[in-house]
């Protein structure tokens, strides 16, 4: 009986092993090419006087962006002496503290940045729910840096430096391309995103098979600059399929044998950039594509702790708007903001996507040696 018993359960193990892959997706040269691009990067800065950080990974707040997911940790540890309040689904302030796994080193970057850091740049995993395809891991690498004084020209020159720097012979024969955003949306639709009603942008979106929010019942906006709330669904609804028409119809056609700098994002879409005070309709906001992939998004940062706080409070209520998790905004940030950020620039640049363009793979698993499914 015991020597069957053995049997089975050395067979029950092989069946195990082979049901769960334990090898890695990326090859013994991809991994070796990646180092060399780590390390390019490093040099890179160190040439530039730019210091390299690194904060945690695991944070007191999530990220409050409406298209971003961050994922929740429990440490274990009770709520004792926790700056923030918990959340007020939790029940009571005498519930765990969450935490959570960062999507973006920004806030805390920004934190040191205000403490008198200087120059920083850090190359860090960073998580983010309901992320997977061809392009998209849940865990991936950024390489995010400020630059303080850098106008976002400066700032794109920088970025165009570094991705070249990176993408070794594979940038030979790419020009450098800047265009607005209103430009790609002419460019590739006939349609100018701040002029065009509802309407046109809805039938233009439903023509490339989008299936998010009917329209019906919203009123028009005959420009971005019409006298609506930034806040209200109609302008969320706007956004919505301007997104859709940028990131499934436009982006995949930009950047062809060229590293093209898209800039002057609608103020709806700054995020934590500045307005643009030469036209309010517009955020100081750029995106990197290359080959019509997405490679980097940067801003001239926004200082201001209040306009910040606003623009938290309208995401908080944008999540609970639309049934998705809601927390307290980071008051670290905004105490950091409060006290003082220096005039800079910033950006975070995907690196496993420039690896995957400087290397021609086809699929982010073939640049990491674990994704998601095998961690």
């Amino acid at each position: 009986m015991t020597g069957r018993k053995h049997s089975d359960a050395s067979a029950s193990s092989k069946s195990s092993a082979a049901a769960v892959p334990w090898r890695p997706t990326a090859s013994r040269a991809m991994l070796e090419q990646r180092a060399v691009l780590l390390a390019r990067a490093r040099r890179f800065f160190a040439d530039g006087g730019v210091l390299e950080v690194d904060t945690p990974m695991v944070v007191n707040a999530p990220v409050s962006d409406v298209n971003i997911h961050s994922a929740l940790v429990d440490l274990g540890a009770p709520l004792t002496g926790a700056v923030q309040t918990a959340p007020a689904s939790s029940g009571s302030a005498e519930a765990r503290r969450p935490f959570f796994l960062h999507t973006s080193p920004e806030y805390a970057m920004k934190r040191l940045l205000a403490a008198g850091s200087g120059d920083i740049y850090q190359i860090c995993h960073v998580v983010r729910g309901f992320e997977r395809g061809r392009f998209h891991n849940a865990e991936f690498t950024l390489v995010e840096w400020y630059r303080l004084g850098f106008t976002l020209d400066d700032l794109m020159n920088e970025v165009d430096a570094l991705v070249r720097a990176l993408l070794g012979p594979v940038a030979s024969g790419h020009a450098s391309e800047r265009i607005t955003y209103r430009e790609a949306f002419l460019r590739e639709l006939q349609l100018d995103p701040f002029t065009a009603t509802l309407a046109e942008l809805g039938e233009a979106a439903r023509k490339f098979g989008f299936a998010g929010t009917d329209s019906k019942g919203a009123s028009e906006v005959p420009t971005a600059g019409a006298a609506t709330p930034a806040g209200s669904a109609t302008h969320a609804h706007r956004d919505e399929l301007l997104d859709f028409l940028m990131g499934a119809v436009i982006g995949p056609r930009l950047g062809v044998n060229a590293l093209t700098f898209v800039h002057g994002y609608p103020a709806t879409q700054a995020a934590l950039a500045r307005l643009d005070p030469h036209d309010p309709r517009t955020a100081l906001r750029f995106e990197l594509y290359c080959e019509g992939v997405e490679l980097a998004n940067g801003f001239h940062e926004l200082a201001s702790a209040t306009e910040q706080r606003a623009r938290f409070n309208h995401d908080i209520s944008e999540r609970r708007r639309t049934g998705l998790p809601a927390f307290p905004p980071d008051e670290f940030l905004l105490a950091a903001l409060e006290a003082g950020l220096p005039e800079c620039s910033g950006v975070a640049l995907g690196f496993d996507r420039t690896l995957m363009l400087a290397s021609g793979a086809k699929t982010i698993e073939e640049v990491l040696p674990f994704p998601t499914e095998r961690a």
